[in-house]
């Protein structure tokens, strides 16, 4: 571990936070988990796998294990999140969409700290400065803008971590509202199916988020994660499903007047997934020309990294 920055992961028992966690171990830097003593609130089903206290007390064990050091706090207590700061030079936020404004009280805690050579806000999504999503998406790529603007004002190093589609999360049902499976006989597409979008698997999200993290010419840029082998249109994505099955899916294209009236007609969940999806299938929010001075493309900058493809991904649903 020697040279190695100490990270801090905050949110670490979450669908994306435990995955840093394991990449920051593996890579050999010296991490460190802020961790309540009571469960954390659960804000999402569908992403949060350590959805009881047993399970989270086995994912904490686990931490333990891969020579994590346990801090026992919460990001509400200022003077342990602090204290917590100081020990380390890398603090990597990856909080639910929930408690994105917890993210004040960290850059305070930051600003006063003084040691921290780089901070990770919770994005693990679209690029938020670029993207033409609606309500009720839109707002919270706002609310995550407020804290980059926040962040730069206050002259703090950072690094921004645009990872796009979870595979986990788009791909397990094949964005079909309300399937927990890929369909096997009809499927739904948003548009006509010919935008790309970047897909990635929430493992993988770590592992990049920890090379960025290692990485000084990451420094006050955003780090781009669009796979060349997951940079699909939803039609490239049905038909690796259709070869795995050895079935022709019934298609159903749904134009994006009626996305838009169908959003505005559900409730939450489904209105904020229409909008996820509508984001990445109609808008094309994944699609953009990268700018050096301000962006890195992972793919590019680390292509060591044996990523998993989403073809590998579907394989465990044939």
């Amino acid at each position: 571990m020697a040279g190695k920055d100490r990270i801090l992961i905050l949110g670490p028992t979450g669908a994306i936070g435990r995955h840093i966690v394991w990449a920051s171990a593996k890579a050999g830097n010296p991490t460190f988990v802020l961790i309540r003593d009571t469960p954390g609130r659960i804000t999402n089903v569908r992403l949060v796998e350590a959805a009881n206290p047993e399970t989270k007390q086995e994912l904490i064990h686990s931490f333990k294990t891969s020579g994590v050091t346990i801090i026992q706090g919460d990001i509400d207590d200022y003077e342990t999140l602090l204290n917590a700061i100081k020990q380390v030079d890398v603090v990597i936020c990856a909080v639910g969409k929930m408690s994105l404004d917890d993210q004040v009280k960290i850059i305070k805690a930051v600003k006063q700290a003084g040691n921290v050579k780089r901070f990770f806000p919770s994005e693990f999504g679209l690029d938020v400065d670029r993207h033409d999503a609606t309500e009720p998406f839109r707002e919270v790529l706002g609310e995550k803008a407020k804290i980059r603007r926040m962040i730069e004002a206050e002259g703090i190093p950072y690094t921004y971590l645009c990872c796009h589609a979870f595979t986990g999360y788009f791909l397990r049902n094949l964005a079909q509202i309300d399937a927990i499976v890929p369909p096997r006989d009809k499927v739904f597409i948003l548009g006509d199916g010919n935008v790309k979008g970047a897909f990635v698997t929430e493992a993988d999200v770590g592992t990049y988020t920890i090379e960025a993290a290692n990485d000084p010419r990451a420094l006050n840029k955003a780090v781009h994660i669009r796979l060349p082998a997951n940079y699909l249109t939803f039609n490239e994505i049905i038909s690796l499903w259709e070869n795995k099955i050895g079935k022709t899916l019934e298609k159903t294209y749904v134009s994006e007047e009626q996305v838009l009236k169908k959003i505005k007609e559900s409730s939450f969940p489904n209105n904020y997934l229409l909008a996820l999806y509508h984001s990445q299938q109609i808008k094309g929010d994944a699609v953009y020309e990268i700018d050096p001075s301000k962006d890195l493309e992972a793919s590019e900058a680390y292509p060591h990294v044996k990523y998993s493809t989403v073809d590998e991904f579907l394989n465990q649903f044939v």
